[in-house]
């Protein structure tokens, strides 16, 4: 749920003024000792990035998306597989480890060394590096598809609170090198004009999407049967979270009963009900876009089904719950039901739930029905 906080308002009165990076005397860091989406921003801004060091970033912008996630670049790959996208498979990361000459996991480390307390020698470096890969951090490029392969970014990072804008540095190249621009407005609309980098968490690594399950190999079937329930498009009519917070993931969750043929009522006893769960990445840029599918929700559609339970949910996190529900099937005209639950997180936005009649997917070869602020769209085959 999209929030906003008045707390942020005075951020917006900041000034900007253009500051050449300063001289910094070994052992003088820039930001605070302890890791914060803020300070690791500051850091970004400050190191002397080259073109090579933008492509690397695009390109694994690129790639996470390509795999159906947002445009993001984790910061444990920055150190352990330059250039890969969240989902690359292993000899993708085998080959990215050589692939620039001078990546930015490079740059990262030459400047800590320079600006960071050396007290306890190179092992403080070190140190750091380990807890900014374990930090759960990433960069977040929106819009990314937008670059025009030479602009530097605004860096900045994620507020909280549902804030929908902030400040971030701004760097520019000038003939004595590059300079930062501190404090500068960054909102929605800045991030759609010019390069915009974000220092957020992430979220939807540790799920693996439909685009990235499809690409796994073919997805499971009856043999000789026909009729197969699809999900053929999705289409998020508004945003879920903070801008900030990048791309929407929703959760499709359909509960009923796959391969039912029985005839008696003790044939029942041979059943259980099953759910079909997967992740959908929908980006910013796609909202109000018809995004294609083509994947398996049921692979025995029969005629016996009668009601399905069906659960769309947007990703916040929380505790972990669930949902008491039923599916039915009819055998000699009757309807039985099988009890479900069906888990969600309790801060999960809950974009629709409820049941669904068999007999709404058989209307057409291809049904669309609105499901609150998404549009999906389903066929038999």
């Amino acid at each position: 749920m999209e929030k906003v906080c008045s707390v942020l308002a005075g951020l917006l009165a900041f000034t900007a003024c253009t500051v050449s990076a300063p001289d910094i005397k070994p052992g003088t860091p820039f930001y605070e000792e302890d890791i914060s989406l803020r300070s690791v921003a500051e850091m970004l801004s400050r190191l002397p990035l080259e073109k090579e060091h933008l492509q690397e970033v695009y390109s694994a912008a690129e790639s996470s998306a390509g795999n159906g996630y947002d445009e993001e670049y984790l910061v444990k790959d920055i150190f352990e597989a330059p250039g890969c996208g969240v989902g690359d498979g292993q000899e993708t990361r085998a080959v990215s480890r050589s692939a620039y000459a001078h990546p930015l996991r490079d740059l990262i480390r030459e400047h800590l060394e320079k600006t960071r307390s050396t007290k306890s020698g190179a092992s403080d470096v070190e140190d750091y590096i380990r807890r900014l890969q374990d930090s759960g951090y990433q960069l977040y490029i929106p819009y990314s598809d937008d670059w025009d392969g030479e602009t530097l970014p605004i860096i900045t990072f994620d507020p909280g609170y549902g804030a929908e804008s902030n400040y971030g540095y701004e760097m520019i190249r000038t003939d004595d090198g590059i300079k930062v621009v501190d404090s500068v407005y960054v909102d929605e609309a800045v991030a759609m004009k010019r390069p915009v980098w974000v220092v957020n968490t992430n979220d939807d690594s540790a799920f693996t999407p439909l685009e990235l399950y499809a690409k796994s190999g073919p997805q499971p079937g009856t043999k000789g049967v026909t009729r197969k329930l699809m999900l053929k498009s999705f289409k998020m009519l508004r945003n879920y979270d903070s801008w900030f917070g990048g791309a929407s993931e929703f959760f499709v969750k359909l509960g009923s009963v796959d391969r039912f043929t029985a005839k008696t009522e003790a044939d029942l006893r041979l059943y259980n009900p099953s759910v079909t769960d997967f992740m959908i990445v929908i980006r910013r840029c796609e909202k109000g876009k018809e995004v294609e599918f083509n994947t398996i929700m049921l692979s025995d559609f029969s005629n016996q089904l009668d009601m399905m339970a069906f659960l769309v949910t947007e990703d916040d996190g929380g505790t972990t719950t669930s949902w008491k529900c039923s599916a039915t099937v009819k055998i000699n005209s009757k309807s039985y039901g099988f009890d479900l639950d069906i888990p969600y997180n309790d801060k999960d936005d809950i974009v629709w739930r409820g049941q669904l009649a068999a007999s709404f997917f058989q209307e057409a070869d291809e049904v669309t029905g609105r499901f609150g602020d998404v549009e999906i769209g389903f066929a038999l085959e």
